[in-house]
């Protein structure tokens, strides 16, 4: 295979499922022999990624402001300059930048043009451009419809339907966390010894469905701990205020942890019963979901989107109505009751993915 040059454009890299898979095709190619840039506005996995080979460009891609737009001249002369075989862009303001600047570059020294869909985002103009590339990549098959749905002169030919994966050798049936976390665990949170432990991973935001998942704790009998586990952006302290209140007002407070960012949560799910997905709005894939479901820890999850297809292909038993959490609380004693484990992950694995993106590269470069 030809030895391929590829530049990713990302906004920040600071966390997310976006940026985990940018940096794991950023290593993937660089320990396969190609040449992997990776551009945005710095954050904190920038170490990470110098660390596993990739070497990174700080261009300000991250606003959503008409002054972006100065950086399309000193992206051309980049691009001009490094010469890649492929341009992938995996958010909307990095895409318009970067379709903005090749239509500036002659045909003959233009590289290929790669997007991915990571999202439902709001259909219109601006979202477009997520489509005008030489070849768009689809995380689910629910982000696929959607493209064809709301773009119908999108060529199918153009699209992929590539699953996000994680890798097989650290997520697998059986996983335990080592002992000296376990002893550190019980030591920061003894409010969770002794109890069945339920987790919500997520950001903090409505769409999420912290407030589902403190009915749900409040249904369920003591015996019960909820975490929710997920980044809390500053804008959003009124919300999380919000959640503590309601959760004092159930009294439940004693029953829930508000654990913020965590870089543990394979261990957190590895000791948990049972773990959730209550997102209100179709999820575009949901890695949370297939952590747990990989070590082998159940998931309750709304059954549309991507949260839909992981759970039909590995935990059927799972899947509820969006908003039904009388049928989420009854599965959750149904488990206790009669234990149902997720069958083994061979399809959603990161292997694949990267074979098959590096598939999309070398066909395009040929």
């Amino acid at each position: 295979m030809k030895k391929l040059k590829v530049i990713q454009l990302v906004p920040e890299l600071n966390s997310g499922g976006v940026e985990r898979g940018t940096l794991e095709v950023g290593r993937y190619l660089s320990e396969n022999g190609h040449q992997s840039i990776i551009i945005s506005n710095c954050g904190r996995m920038v170490e990470q990624l110098i660390r596993e080979g990739s070497r990174h460009v700080k261009f300000p891609v991250h606003k959503k402001n008409p002054i972006s737009l100065l950086q399309v001249p000193k992206l051309r002369k980049f691009f001009l300059r490094e010469k890649p075989d492929i341009i992938h862009a995996r958010s909307r303001i990095p895409a318009w930048l970067s379709y903005l600047t090749l239509m500036l570059i002659n045909r003959g020294k233009r590289p290929n043009f790669v997007t991915t869909v990571h999202g439902f985002y709001s259909v219109n103009a601006y979202s477009k451009v997520m489509t005008q590339s030489d070849h768009v990549i689809c995380v689910s098959n629910s982000i696929r419809e959607y493209v064809l749905r709301n773009y119908p002169q999108t060529p199918q030919s153009k699209l992929s339907v590539i699953h996000r994966g994680i890798k097989s050798r650290d997520y697998h049936i059986g996983y335990k966390p080592k002992r000296e976390w376990l002893d550190k665990w019980k030591e920061d949170f003894p409010k969770t010894t002794n109890k069945r432990i339920l987790v919500l991973p997520g950001r903090l935001t409505r769409l999420k469905g912290q407030e589902e998942f403190l009915k749900i704790i409040n249904i369920l009998g003591d015996e019960y701990c909820g975490l929710i586990i997920g980044h809390v952006d500053k804008k959003k302290n009124g919300y999380f205020n919000e959640l503590h209140a309601l959760a004092n007002k159930m009294g439940i407070l004693k029953r829930i942890l508000f654990l913020g960012h965590r870089e543990d949560l394979k261990d957190i799910f590895a000791i948990s019963n049972c773990v959730f997905s209550l997102s209100t709005k179709p999820e575009s894939f949901g890695r949370t979901v297939l952590e747990a479901l990989s070590i082998g820890v159940p998931v309750i999850g709304y059954g549309m989107g991507g949260v839909g297809e992981i759970l039909s292909e590995l935990f059927p038993e799972g899947q509820v109505a969006c908003g039904d959490i009388l049928h989420a609380v009854e599965l959750v004693k149904s488990l206790e009751k009669h234990p149902v484990k997720p069958k083994p992950n061979k399809t959603f694995t990161l292997e694949d993915m990267l074979a098959k993106i590096e598939d999309v590269y070398a066909r395009l470069s040929c």
